[in-house]
């Protein structure tokens, strides 16, 4: 065939492909990454939204040649089965041990470190843990080996940032933004790319609050090289990706360590140098739109990016416009929504990409005892729901909603008694006058002995002796038969009637403490730092933990979840108890207390200790230091200030005496 037809021939078949392109022959695919949901399809096409395109059909299948993001080769034989040994794991934990890195620590590894010092992970030696953690060189060699190596055996292999050398005999892999065809699927851990500034504890907030949850002033940010955005306006562009269209008005450009604009989507090019821009996405609440992504996403096994994210097929561009468009606005918000919580409960540090890690692997060993597929997917996250506490999503304060189940009917009150015992045995009584409690547990940390002789109560009643340190008062123990605990001190001050009322106003608010004396966080100007005020006001952001109540699996997550340094901190200054649980508690629910009333009688009592409810003095230095340090241990400052406080309903009603339910907290 003469050239000139050969062109005209590839000349026409190109303009028919358009044509069909533009005339919705080949529908857009908006395919799902692979996994991490076990039986579903790992390859294409499975449908995001099947709702938006009316040419949708479960028979079709891509041409031939269309990317087959899971289906690719596989790195090596090596699978969890295969190539570690999971009976090294005492009592199915996790346990890592740290190899000092050969040559110089960089700042790369001396993150991963702090990362993993003090956390329930951490092994103190090798002998202790059953996965070892190789950090490799930087450099352009693998360096020597550490001890223990049995081939890889049993060892992680991790490196936050791209490395020259970290495939190594049967070591798991855990790298940044790995490409399809060397990642192993169930046995490597896809990590997502980190700025070298990333914050190693913490982290910024998602910026969706900033903003407005509905869609965006802007449709469309195009990430492109150099860390860099392509803005369009609202009628965007049909530039194709990769090009840069000098000639539309309404594009612009954002730099590194810009905030990223209020976009609804932004477009992620499948090629591994545009991994970076998926946490920036995520931050800023703007929806990542993949392009046939050639590298794993992050901790793909467990997370269900379908829920924040869109994969589509970078062949389609023009549909691509489209189906964006016509989204509705509950999928967006939606979508948005999830790419905050993501951000939060996984990426936005060092700490939580380490941690969020160790947990996957963690989950290999437990098996069938693994996270659900609704804690890693649905807040507060994996690494705040510990299957240790129970299997079973209802035991949970913050799945009541999702497991449309009821919150219980009767409550443990827990008394800590330190230095003096006086008013102890009237707080038992009024307790045990209430018709929601079930046992009482008395703490006793005194010095002196405790009494022979109990007040005899309808309610079991057990003494727990020998606790000393100030954050056993939080400790998970077996005794406790129910799900809800009213933390108490010995010198607490409440009527029956306050008690039962907070209870019945817990029951509406499962996964908050419900207390009755408050304190309020402000910033510090003078000093620089966080602090706290007891000062009575309508503003307030914490309970005293005194006389509160609350789920008993905050303790489970105070023992087994806080760092070791922070616990010691409260142990040497007790008042840091108070600040501790609250900082917990706001951090999971990303909500403040629920204050109930405190009847004017008590209040004005003699002041009492830091030990019980009632009046206090401002803090005192060492407690402001200590409320500064716990801030700088979280790395954030999870408190949320309120001004509600919940009354019984018939407090000032006209209606007779007898028909009110809590009579004796009618004030004068």
């Amino acid at each position: 065939m003469p050239l000139w037809r050969r062109k005209s021939f590839w000349l026409a078949l190109s303009v028919s492909w358009l044509l069909l392109i533009l005339l919705g022959v080949f529908p857009l695919r908006l395919a799902v990454p692979p996994g991490p949901l076990p039986g579903c399809s790992q390859g294409w096409p499975r449908w995001l939204d099947a709702a938006f395109l009316q040419s949708f059909s479960q028979s079709e299948t891509l041409p031939k040649d269309a990317p087959q993001l899971s289906q690719a080769p596989r790195g090596s034989s090596c699978t969890w089965g295969a190539c570690f040994d999971t009976s090294k794991c005492k009592g199915n934990a996790l346990k890592i041990f740290a190899h000092s890195p050969a040559g110089t620590t960089t700042e790369a590894h001396r993150r991963i470190l702090d990362s993993l010092e003090g956390s329930r992970y951490y092994a103190l030696s090798p002998t202790e843990a059953c996965l070892h953690l190789f950090l490799p060189s930087q450099d352009h060699t693998c360096g020597p080996l550490p001890p223990y190596w049995n081939g890889g055996r049993n060892h992680l292999v991790l490196s936050l940032y791209p490395a020259p050398c970290t495939r190594l005999g049967q070591a798991m892999v855990a790298e940044a933004s790995p490409s399809l065809d060397i990642f192993r699927p169930g046995f490597d851990v896809a990590l997502p790319y980190l700025p070298e500034a990333h914050p190693l504890q913490g982290g910024a907030p998602g910026q969706l609050q900033q903003h407005s949850p509905q869609p965006g002033a802007t449709l469309l940010a195009v990430a492109e090289e150099k860390g860099r955005w392509r803005i369009t306006d609202t009628h965007a562009s049909t530039c194709p990706w990769g090009k840069h269209c000098e000639q539309d008005p309404g594009l612009h450009q954002t730099h590194p360590g810009e905030t990223l604009p209020n976009a609804t989507f932004c477009l992620i090019p499948g090629h591994r140098s545009a991994a970076s821009s998926l946490l920036q996405a995520l931050q800023a609440g703007c929806i990542p739109v993949l392009l046939s992504p050639r590298w794993e996403l992050p901790f793909s096994e467990v997370i269900d990016w379908t829920k924040a994210a869109i994969i589509a097929d970078e062949r389609l561009p023009l549909q691509v416009l489209t189906a964006l468009r016509d989204m509705l606005p509950s999928k967006i918000l939606s979508l948005r929504q999830q790419t905050q919580f993501l951000w939060t409960a996984y990426f936005s540090s060092v700490e939580k990409v380490i941690h969020t890690t160790l947990e996957i692997i963690q989950d290999r060993i437990w098996g069938t005892s693994a996270h659900p597929s609704l804690m890693w997917n649905s807040p507060p996250g994996a690494l705040l729901a510990l299957p240790t506490f129970s299997t079973s999503l209802k035991d949970f304060p913050f799945y009541h909603l999702q497991q449309g189940s009821s919150p219980e009917s009767s409550f443990s009150a827990l008394i800590w008694v330190g230095v003096s015992s006086e008013p102890l045995l009237k707080l038992i009584q009024v307790v045990a006058g209430s018709r929601y409690c079930a046992q009482i547990l008395i703490l006793w940390s005194s010095e002196k002995p405790p009494p022979d002789r109990w007040p005899e109560t309808t309610v079991p009643l057990t003494v727990i002796e020998g606790r000393r340190k100030a954050s056993d008062r939080f400790f998970p123990y077996g005794d406790i038969s129910t799900n809800v605990i009213l933390s108490l001190d010995a010198h607490s001050t409440l009527s029956t009637s306050e008690v039962d009322f907070a209870f019945v106003v817990w029951q509406s608010f499962p996964e908050r403490m419900v207390g009755f004396l408050t304190q309020n966080h402000f910033w510090d100007e003078a000093r620089g730092a966080w602090g706290y005020s007891t000062e009575m006001a309508n503003e307030f952001s914490m309970v005293l933990t005194t006389a509160v109540f609350y789920h008993r699996y905050y303790h489970t997550l105070f023992t087994h979840s806080l760092p070791k340094a922070l616990r010691t901190m409260a142990d040497d200054t007790p008042t840091c108890v108070d600040i501790l649980m609250n900082f917990l508690v706001a951090t999971v629910t990303k909500l403040p207390p629920i204050k109930v009333p405190y009847g004017r009688q008590h209040q004005e009592a003699v002041p009492l200790a830091a030990e019980g409810p009632g009046p206090v003095p401002e803090p005192q230095p060492l407690a402001q230091d200590c409320f500064s340090r716990v801030a700088a241990g979280f790395g954030h400052m999870p408190l949320v200030s309120s001004r509600v406080r919940l009354e019984p309903v018939l407090f000032k009603d006209p209606v007779s005496v007898q028909r009110k339910k809590y009579r004796s907290l009618e004030k004068p």
